[in-house]
């Protein structure tokens, strides 16, 4: 399981898990950033497991505009990654 929790941001119809609620082991740091004008710059991780690499497929906001504070430290998934409620 990539993240597990009974807490989470839900914002734009993503789900954003808290950071200490990830597996970091299947986690590694890309260089990617993208800018949202309310939110701030994004900055994004591969997920890798059992040796796939699922490329920038989770993006957490380090320093997010103030409109977007519930999300700092909360990590959130797309490109084919399931995400269960």
């Amino acid at each position: 399981m990539l993240a597990e929790s009974e807490t989470y941001e839900t914002v734009e119809g993503n789900i954003y898990f808290p950071i200490d609620s990830i597996n970091l082991q299947y986690f590694k740091e890309t260089e990617t950033h993208t800018t949202c004008g309310w939110k701030g710059l994004a900055s994004y991780y591969t997920v890798v497991v059992d040796g796939k690499e699922n490329v920038d497929a989770a993006w957490y906001y380090l320093k997010p505009e103030s409109k977007a504070e519930n999300i700092k430290n909360h990590v959130a998934f797309w490109n084919d990654v399931e995400v269960i409620k």
